[in-house]
């Protein structure tokens, strides 16, 4: 088969990672179809050297414009492509080939990105609704998702499948040499509890502000917490004004940074020598933070809600998102409850193994294969085994 697929957000956290991963898995396990990866030089740059049956397919517009929606399906003819990886759900309108598109969540319907043009708000769920019908199969990253799909679009559940992300294997790798070097030149020489990932209202970061000042307060006694700190590593978080507000009215100027993006190997630094790790979110499609933080050993206290007591299972403490007390207990149950702390982050080393990306490329494969002779792919949407 000549299979296709989108790498335009290669660079990104989530999807990025899912096409990262998916990819290399891919490069290694398959000699015998030969794969286009759509996208620019930069995107194919984010490869190790790939085999001869990989090349790039050079396409400088922009994901979900419609110069892809138009223009694509000619280019996917034009290669007499037999296959479609969409790693999102906004494919082109028109595919000339069967076509395979994974669903990470739902958040750009949900909370959308942008307030746009009513014309634009109208064609995303119109255009999700049509590719998605439109596809041989759709994947999704958890069971959790695969409901919501399900119900939303009316998809039946014979053609989803469900295989699980993974942690990047790149965190695999050992920490940085000069650790404590970086956490100089950032100036964080003082124990802090961590929030890293994307910005935005499904995120619940004004709750978690709030409730790491409960917290903090009630840890006010204990002086090996008296220099405690809240640090939120994401995207863009200058431009979130809410959230500044809520530290203003939280009166915790001093005990909460802002550090926005930071690369990734700054990144495993930070997770590795967290107190605890904090994922309040309202909604997750998978939830890759947390487990990243329990690959680095931090305890780990998130939601009780969408996909996250599916992926997490027991090695996180869970809490309800919408109640600030409960965030704050969890997070001092996180701090001071010694047993609790060593139990999570055994866990926690437990259930990141419990992920493989090897596994989930394998399974894709089938997917490929099994639309490709119009057969039913068996263990797709197997629960992964330990």
């Amino acid at each position: 088969m000549k299979i296709a697929m989108d790498i335009r957000r290669a660079g990104d956290y989530g999807i990025g990672t899912y096409v990262r991963n998916i990819v290399r898995q891919l490069a290694r396990l398959d000699s015998k179809n030969s794969y286009l990866l759509i996208g620019r030089r930069e995107h194919f740059e984010r490869f190790d050297a790939l085999p001869a049956n990989f090349e790039l397919l050079e396409y400088p517009a922009e994901p979900g414009s419609f110069r892809t929606h138009l223009h694509l399906p000619f280019v996917l003819r034009r290669y007499r492509v037999d296959l479609l990886h969409m790693p999102w759900f906004y494919a082109p309108a028109f595919v000339p080939a069967r076509m395979v598109i994974t669903v990470h969540d739902l958040v750009d319907l949900i909370y959308p990105p942008h307030p746009g043009p009513q014309v634009a708000q109208a064609a995303r769920p119109w255009f999700a609704r049509r590719a998605l019908r439109k596809a041989s199969r759709v994947i999704t990253v958890s069971q959790s998702t695969a409901r919501e799909i399900s119900r939303v679009f009316e998809i039946a559940d014979s053609k989803i499948c469900v295989l699980y992300n993974a942690v990047d294997e790149e965190f695999a790798s050992p920490l940085p040499g000069d650790a404590d070097r970086i956490q100089e030149r950032l100036a964080v020489n003082y124990p802090y509890v961590l929030y890293a990932g994307r910005v935005g209202p499904q995120k619940n970061l004004a709750r978690l502000i709030e409730a790491f000042a409960v917290a903090k307060a009630e840890l006010s006694g204990q002086p090996e917490f008296a220099d405690l700190k809240l640090v939120l590593i994401g995207d863009e978080l200058g431009q979130h004004a809410d959230l500044r507000r809520a530290v203003i009215r939280s009166r915790l100027r001093e005990d909460v940074r802002f550090l926005g993006f930071v690369p990734l190997h700054v990144l495993r630094v930070f997770y590795s020598r967290a107190k605890a790790f904090l994922f309040p979110s309202l909604y997750e499609g998978f939830g890759l933070p947390p487990l990243e933080a329990m690959a680095h050993g931090a305890p780990v206290v998130a939601s009780n809600v969408s996909s996250l007591p599916e992926i997490l299972g027991d090695a996180a403490l869970l809490v309800n998102p919408e109640n600030v007390f409960e965030i704050a207990r969890g997070i001092q149950q996180a701090l001071t409850d010694d047993s609790l702390r060593h139990e999570l982050i055994e866990r926690g080393y437990k259930q990141v193994r419990r992920y493989s990306w090897e596994r989930t490329a394998r399974q894709l494969l089938e997917i490929y294969e099994g639309t490709s002779q119009k057969r039913k792919v068996r263990g797709a949407s197997e629960t992964p085994r330990t």
